[in-house]
């Protein structure tokens, strides 16, 4: 697996960089080839293309990871694949390439039965877009989804808070600072009423957060800033706050004479509730109690992955089956080298479980 593992850090693949993805998709069909015993299927996306193991003809089950990384081309140069002790740390090695590589020696270890659909996206880190309707008409088919992303210091993920992407746009009138600000219209100042107002719709009692990003306004130091742009993130555990945010800030209007305020963008994607989850966490559970595996525990994650997108569509989702260990789109990031053959095992029970007993009575849809 550490092998493996090692391969696959190595084959660089941040999102932007279409010929480095494309070497590390060789990088994971290979792996995926030598413990599945078949090639992939390439489905093209944008800049990358995204990878599917279908075993048998009748899908039952939709395993999903992502091959890209935040981390840009050199990487390795300087922090390289590591094994010290019982860590091994790497770029990506966490989020979320160990758990690739489990995933296959789980489905390998099953002697890679009917009924599974394995998907390695490679455009997960900056949204999805042109894996999403891949992702989401695969997962229409199946009776679960299991998310291969990083576990939460062990815990698996039952919930996800949906996320919410928007630009503001305020368009002022340029003049003079010096000679007559008295005739400009100041996007600037417009704009820092609009991030008080914008930011006044949070609901941290809800765990609802709005927050205001990145900024730009002005063009000249010496001119009355005709426009600005400001980017806001929306974070919220249900679709309900993630629809009031989205109202309350369309209904927003400017606060400065002349002003013109535009905003773009909307509910990206809806969170995945623990509902959708609970059934395949109490599964998992039994899986590995039965297993002798340490008792699994849950968390609710303020990120967002694949796994909101499956669970929006109503299909049982369960995240977080990935690596153990720490330090997710940070320098040093690490995984736990004595807990991917555990939760290889996890998986691979998990999975024999479904294919046997699919939960609340579900059938092959």
């Amino acid at each position: 697996m550490l092998t493996d593992l090692k391969l696959l850090v190595e084959a660089e693949s941040p999102s932007d960089r279409s010929a480095e993805l494309g070497l590390a998709a060789s990088a994971v069909a290979d792996v995926g080839k030598g413990l599945l015993g078949s090639e992939p299927a390439y489905l093209p996306g944008d800049g990358c293309d995204h990878l599917l193991w279908s075993l048998g003809d009748k899908p039952r089950l939709l395993v999903v990871g992502h091959y890209d990384t935040v981390w840009p081309v050199g990487t390795t140069r300087r922090w390289p694949f590591t094994v010290e002790g019982d860590n091994a740390t790497g770029p990506g090695c966490f989020d979320m390439k160990a758990g690739l590589i489990q995933a296959f020696y789980a489905i390998h270890a099953l002697g890679c039965p009917d009924g599974i659909q394995i998907l390695v996206t490679g455009d997960e880190e900056i949204g999805s877009a042109s894996s999403r309707d891949a992702i989401e008409e695969l997962a229409a088919e199946v009776e679960a989804v299991l998310v291969l992303e990083a576990s939460l210091d062990g815990a698996l993920k039952t919930s996800r808070k949906g996320s919410g992407m928007y630009r503001f746009h305020v368009q002022g009138r340029a003049s003079h600072a010096g000679l007559d600000p008295e005739k400009g219209i100041n996007a600037t100042v417009e704009m820092a009423h609009q991030i008080l107002l914008i930011e006044a719709l949070q609901d941290a009692a809800r765990g609802t957060t709005v927050t205001a990003t990145t900024l730009r306004s002005g063009e000249a130091s010496n001119q009355v800033p005709p426009s600005a742009w400001l980017d806001v993130d929306v974070r919220a555990t249900s679709m309900s706050e993630l629809e009031r945010v989205d109202v309350g800030l369309r209904s927003l209007r400017p606060t400065l004479d002349g002003a013109v305020l535009h905003v773009e963008g909307g509910i990206d994607r809806g969170p995945l509730e623990h509902v959708q989850a609970s059934a395949l966490f109490t599964r998992a559970k039994e899986v590995a109690h039965g297993l002798g595996l340490p008792p699994l525990l849950e968390a609710m994650a303020g990120g967002t992955s694949d796994g909101n997108l499956t669970a929006a569509l109503g299909i049982p989702t369960l995240d977080g089956l990935g690596a153990v260990g720490a330090g997710a789109h940070s320098e040093g990031e690490w995984i736990k080298i004595s807990a991917m053959p555990e939760r290889a095992a996890l998986l691979a029970g998990l999975i024999d479980s479904l294919l046997v007993r699919p939960i609340n009575g579900c059938t092959n849809r």
